[in-house]
């Protein structure tokens, strides 16, 4: 079987498990799942960019995730004037010692020679513009927060549509890249990850703390969405007479009370599944975006260099390119994307809740993703974002079913029986590492695995 012919079947069987979720559940259940799968897919990608196209290995995808996050904070949100005048001039003169303190370090590190003057210079410059940072600062963001904390507490954002903040993500992701790679892209791929890791964990412990600027722990709710709300579908009246039509044969024979209450009860239901369906065409159109892009990077001599760098440091280097430049190209496309993704997640939720930023669902899961789809192939990622979301989510209540199944022998109250009932919840977890163990047992390359240029598969 081709790898054309591999994908094909990998994505149907993919489409027959979203359909028997839909048809045992919900429909609204499976474009949730979707909409999800999506998002996770384009993370995956992400990662894929950075380690399977130049074995990159980032552990601290967390951190991008929650940049995009609050970039549709400080986007969309309408700006808080009273917090602005409470703190607002402060905070300026506080960002702009801070950049002065910048500049004058830098200027005095290029113009002093090497030496002990240098570092006494250096020691002076940054003690003194930390002190009036911190004084500006401290003042500023004291008075931001008292101002009627319960309700806004933080500086709010610009007031422009959410869509925007799905760029502005990309490009927070981007800029924190640069800084951590230009210190971490130096050091060995272990360490590489442990700095990445631990920056990711400065981010969010940023994130959770600094309500002047996200609210911090109290989370940002009610953030503005990019499609209509179920609210206002429900009261439109083309959104009534199209649910009427739609489901003629339903409220067809029914008395006039009848097809009242039932055509309430379809509008309400499927004024939910419209908006569903509306972010799936948004973040699919995202998704087909990304995806097209990479594939063609990675067929271009531009992929095909990283992957030579990828293979053999060494022998590129000695073929004139510049290893440290390109990772570093790569790991700033690769933590846009995860960027981007992070922005669409909140759009999706409607709010940003720092607290619920953990390794486990935004970087080890975007890991297993990456490798059981198959790491260097693209679309390898993304069928691994629709496999071990939908996993992840079904793994609990299919746990249940299978347990209860097992156990219905026992009696209600049987000390097994109940604990097994209560042990269900942890399925997830342990069908992560069936499903992970399996894939690198018997396709150790992942379900699509890399297609190297000759068209033979690798790994």
């Amino acid at each position: 079987m081709n790898n054309a012919q591999r994908s094909a079947l990998a994505f149907t069987v993919m489409a027959c498990l979203l359909a028997m979720v839909g048809y045992f559940q919900s429909w609204a259940l499976t474009l949730s799942i979707f909409n999800l799968c999506l998002i996770s897919s384009v993370m995956a990608l992400g990662v894929n960019i950075q380690w399977g196209y130049a074995g990159l290995f980032n552990v601290g995808t967390m951190g991008f995730a929650a940049l995009g996050g609050l970039a549709a904070v400080l986007v969309s949100k309408a700006p808080v004037p009273a917090a602005w005048a409470a703190g607002g001039s402060n905070l300026f003169l506080g960002a702009v010692f801070f950049a002065l303190t910048v500049a004058i370090a830098t200027f005095t590190y290029r113009r002093l020679p090497k030496g002990g003057l240098r570092v006494i210079a250096l020691s002076i410059i940054v003690l003194i513009g930390i002190l009036a940072t911190r004084y500006f600062l401290d003042t500023a963001v004291a008075d931001i927060e008292g101002v009627n904390p319960a309700v806004t507490g933080y500086l709010g954002g610009l007031g422009m549509p959410i869509m925007f903040s799905w760029v502005v993500g990309g490009v927070f992701a981007a800029g924190a890249a640069w800084v951590i790679g230009k210190i971490a892209l130096g050091l060995r791929s272990d360490y590489l990850a442990i700095a990445t890791l631990g920056i990711s964990e400065i981010i969010i412990a940023l994130l959770k703390n600094e309500d002047w600027l996200t609210r911090g722990v109290k989370n940002v709710t009610g953030l503005p969405r990019p499609v209509p709300y179920e609210i206002d579908l429900q009261t439109s009246d083309w959104f009534i007479n199209w649910t009427e039509w739609f489901n003629t044969s339903a409220l067809n024979n029914l008395s006039t009370e009848a097809r009242s209450d039932l055509l309430t009860s379809l509008v309400i239901e499927q004024s939910s599944v419209f908006v569903k369906i509306c972010y799936a065409g948004l973040f699919a159109m995202v998704l087909v975006i990304v995806l097209s892009m990479s594939v063609l990077a990675l067929n271009s001599p531009w992929g095909r260099m990283m992957r030579a760098i990828r293979d053999n440091e060494v022998s590129a280097a000695a073929m004139g390119k510049n290893i440290t430049g390109r990772h570093l190209q790569v790991f700033i496309i690769g933590s846009a994307v995860v960027g981007i993704a992070g922005a669409m997640l909140t759009t999706l939720d409607g709010q940003l809740t720092p607290g619920t930023y953990n390794p486990l669902r935004f970087t080890f899961l975007i890991w297993v993703m990456v490798i059981v789809g198959g790491s260097g192939n693209n679309l390898g990622s993304v069928l691994g974002g629709f496999l071990i979301w939908l996993i992840w989510i079904e793994a609990e209540p299919v746990g249940v079913w299978l347990i209860d199944f097992a156990t219905n022998w026992m009696d209600e109250t049987s000390p097994v029986r109940l604990h097994l009932m209560d042990s269900a919840q942890h399925m997830r977890l342990f069908m992560m590492g069936l499903v992970l163990l399996v894939v690198m047992r018997f396709n150790p390359g992942g379900i699509l695995p890399e297609i190297t240029i000759q068209g033979s598969n690798k790994r």
